[in-house]
């Protein structure tokens, strides 16, 4: 029978050539629609995770900075202690205060280089921090661009499962207010 050239179409076979003379059917868009989205999420998803985590590393930087500043403010207040020893002791002592007039002289100096320095230090710290504040403005708006677009990746899905075409318009509006939302994070 191999001469009449006859063949059977499995029911399979039969729907894969039905859809293929249909042309373009909504569960191409969504397909289409779903790979975009999907290429942009995770554009979204590095972007956010590199922001957040550039934001952690100054942060961490201007606690480093704190702390040393906060070590160089106690020196200071050891120098000023000192100081005032030297004070007591010229009280106590007159016969020795030209000796604790030149300690104190030097705890003075001191001081005042130690104290420019932690007021550097402190400057450095607050520049990491507001460093680090602006840059977690735009991982919120990283963030909620990433829902908004894994509502959308969602919605397309149930889109195809129930043939439902309205929720596709819902699955785009969700998709654009994301994209809307990626680019204010990205002109922040």
């Amino acid at each position: 029978m191999s001469n009449d050239h006859f063949h059977v179409h499995s029911a399979h076979e039969h729907e894969v050539e039905h859809q293929a003379h249909k042309g373009v059917g909504l569960a191409q868009y969504v397909a289409i629609f779903t790979a975009i989205l999907s290429v942009c999420g995770a554009v979204i998803s590095y972007q956010g995770s590199a922001t957040q985590t550039e934001a952690m590393l100054l942060k961490n930087n201007a606690v480093l900075k704190k702390a040393e500043a906060t070590d160089q403010w106690s020196f200071y207040q050891a120098k000023s202690n000192k100081g005032h020893l030297m004070e007591l002791a010229m009280e106590i002592d007159p016969s020795k205060a030209d000796q604790y007039h030149s300690k104190l002289e030097k705890y003075e100096k001191e001081k005042s280089e130690i104290k420019t320095k932690a007021e550097a230090i402190d400057l450095e710290a607050q520049k990491a921090n507001q460093q680090s504040e602006l840059l977690m403005e735009p991982h919120h708006r990283l963030a909620e661009a990433m829902t908004f677009t894994q509502i959308a990746i969602a919605l397309a899905s149930i889109t195809i499962l129930t043939r439902k075409r309205w929720l596709f318009v819902i699955a785009g509006t969700s998709a654009t207010i994301g994209l809307m939302l990626w680019g204010l994070a990205l002109t922040a």
